[in-house]
């Protein structure tokens, strides 16, 4: 237990130094202010964005780091002004904690885009100055505005990949209105596309997977996808030419572009979601020959989330996982990078 009035230690897994192995130590959490939730966390799902952050990937790393942003757990104790949850309340912390609140984008609900910026769960300075430490933990403290509802019907440990992986598929196919009439092709069937595909299917889109290998194309068809195509066969863009509306790419290495530009329709759309160490390439005849365009989309904001989830519960949407315990997550991490796992890591933070 910990009192609410003053800052306390909680157990966490952190990592002292980039690729460094996972260590069980203590971290400090703030006391509780008037407008913050403390959340006894149960579960904390593995991104791949968490190991691009524990290796360093991007460069800006600061260490010890405590990862973890698909964060699923009970409200332990609540701040003075506190009215939207209270203690027993199930619920979720995604991939930020804090904004200004005042900007176009954070009134209009989109505090990713927040132009003061958005504070992240971890690895980031928030606006008192002090480092973020995430999930991979046994307790947190978070602004309630930032907190959102596991609804009944979900078990806590599969809704901690929504969180992230959720999210980033389900605001793409929102903001390109997929839907009845509209065809989607989902690049990779992993932790990201495997949701992408469900969420696509039930807002009533042509679903079309594309993957490297035939291994997942019974489960690529189960979750919703008409159809399936191995990316490596060159036959499959020639028969694909000029059909989709949307494309998400969900993996995190670099792709043929100009091959997946080839497959979309006039004024069609390439996402990328994933984030590949390197950049891509592309000619702009690819876009100049249907008017296409590339972009991406960065997760979603609060009421978003929440919206998400509560689809996800009424249409049964659910990542399929793995749940670990605290000391596998160096071995997951592992296994993330050689595409071993159906689809997500889950750590249980009843073994840290």
């Amino acid at each position: 237990m910990c009192n609410s009035h003053e800052s306390f230690n909680t157990r966490v897994l952190s990592v002292p130094a980039a690729k460094a192995p996972f260590e069980q130590t203590t971290i400090e959490r703030r006391a509780l202010r008037p407008d913050d939730v403390l959340i006894d966390i149960k579960y904390c799902g593995i991104c791949h964005s968490d190991i691009h952050n524990a290796h360093d990937d991007f460069g800006s790393g600061v260490f010890p780091m405590v990862p973890g942003h698909e964060i699923a757990g009970v409200v332990a104790a609540v701040g003075s002004e506190v009215t939207t949850f209270a203690v027993g309340d199930r619920v979720g912390v995604g991939c930020f904690v804090d904004s200004c609140g005042e900007c176009v984008f954070c009134q209009r609900g989109e505090e990713q885009f927040c132009q003061k910026g958005v504070t992240i769960v971890f690895n980031s300075i928030g606006y008192d100055g002090e480092l973020t430490y995430g999930g991979y933990s046994q307790k947190i403290v978070v602004k309630d505005k930032f907190v959102v509802r596991i609804p009944d019907r979900m078990e806590l440990d599969v809704a901690s990949p929504l969180l992230c992986a959720g999210i980033t598929t389900y605001s793409p196919l929102k903001h390109w209105n997929a839907g009845p009439g509209k065809k989607v092709a989902v690049i990779g069937m992993g932790g990201l596309g495997h949701l992408a595909v469900q969420f696509a299917h039930k807002m009533g889109a042509e679903v079309t997977v594309l993957s490297h290998s035939e291994k997942k194309r019974e489960e690529a068809l189960k979750f919703g996808a008409e159809r399936y195509f191995v990316s490596s066969n060159p036959d499959a863009f020639k028969e694909l030419a000029g059909q989709f509306d949307l494309i998400l790419n969900t993996v995190s290495a670099n792709i043929d572009v100009d091959a997946y530009l080839s497959i979309l329709n006039v004024d069609g759309t390439l996402v990328n979601l994933g984030l590949p160490n390197k950049p891509d390439q592309y000619n702009v005849f690819s876009l100049f020959a249907g008017r296409r365009s590339i972009t991406a989309s960065n997760v979603g904001g609060i009421k978003e989330t929440q919206e998400m989830l509560d689809f996800s519960a009424q249409n049964d949407i659910a990542p399929m996982i793995e749940v670990i315990r605290a000391d596998q997550v160096d071995e997951a991490f592992g296994r993330v990078l050689n595409s071993d796992v159906r689809y997500r890591f889950v750590i249980d933070m009843a073994t840290l």
